[in-house]
This record gives structure tokens, sequence and C-alpha cells, in this order.
């Protein structure tokens, strides 16, 4: 689960890294550096921290704590990653960022986000839920639900008349 606001712990980057594997017993320093490496690359922050892994997690930028965490989770090899408004507290370039990083991403993972952004939901979403008032009002193909819904509450909400 990757929140809304990036919340790394309070440690260095490569102890937030080897926090999840450390608690489930992984203690080779080997196994844990390349999973480090291997999980930070994934998530394209290695190259920008290489240097530095030593260095506390929240001293880095939003996106770059943004993407900390989604390298985290992904350090457990999740059957889903879930992603609560990922993109909110962010700026536009470190949204873009984590956009593209997503995109490749689902290739190989289950990728569930919530978010509010429709043209972003637009470019990234394979497959679209709608919910309203806690039920399930539409859910499809994303093109289907985002461009051409069916039900009149999914049409109002895209349309801005409410939400």
């Amino acid at each position: 689960m990757v929140f809304q606001t990036p919340a790394p712990f309070p440690f260095s980057i490569y102890r937030n890294m080897t926090y999840a594997l450390r608690y489930y017993g992984v203690r080779d320093r080997k196994k844990l550096d390349a999973a480090v490496e291997e999980k930070l690359k994934q998530a394209g922050l290695y190259e920008e921290v290489r240097d530095d892994l030593n260095r506390n997690a929240m001293k880095l930028s939003g996106g770059q704590q943004q993407r900390l965490c989604i390298a985290r989770a992904l350090t457990v090899e999740p059957d889903v990653l879930l992603l609560d408004e990922p993109f909110s507290a962010l700026d536009v370039r470190s949204s873009a960022v984590i956009e593209e990083l997503l995109t490749r991403l689902k290739q190989r993972y289950t990728i569930v986000i919530v978010t509010h952004n429709i043209p972003q939901a637009r470019r990234i979403a394979d497959y679209a839920v709608f919910l309203y008032n806690g039920c399930m009002i539409e859910n499809g193909d994303a093109a289907q639900v985002l461009q051409n819904p069916a039900c009149t509450e999914t049409r109002e909400f895209l349309a801005g008349i409410f939400g």
C-alpha cells in the first residue's frame, strides 16, 4: 500500500528498502543489496540515490519519497500494489515520472489506483471502476468507462457536474 502523501520511514534510504525484507527474515547482505538496487531501479530512483543510500529518506523530494515508497512496497513482491491518490501531493514533473513508472510496472504487477485525476486515469488504466457513495456504479474496460460511460452518475462525474 502506498498512500496519498509519501510516507517514508524516518530512516536511511537503505533501511527503508530493507525493512520489510528483514521483517520476513532476510539477513543475507548480498540479497538485501541486490533487492535494494533492483527495486530502486524499477522505481526509477536508483541513479539518483545510489551514492547516498545512507541518506535520511525524509530529505528526499516529494517525488523521490513517493518513488521510494513504491520501491519499498515492491521489495516483498506483492500480488497487488495499492495506491491511494499517489500523485496528489506531487508536482507535474514528479507526477509524469511516476505515471511512466506505473505504466512500466503494470506489465509485472496488478496495480489498483484510487484517483480523481480522470485524464491520468485515461492515460494509464486498463480497467476502471466508478464508485459513488460506497457503491460500484460502473466498471469495465477503461476506455469504455472513461470515454463513453453507460451510467448517468458516471457521465455526470466525468462532465464535472458533481464530485
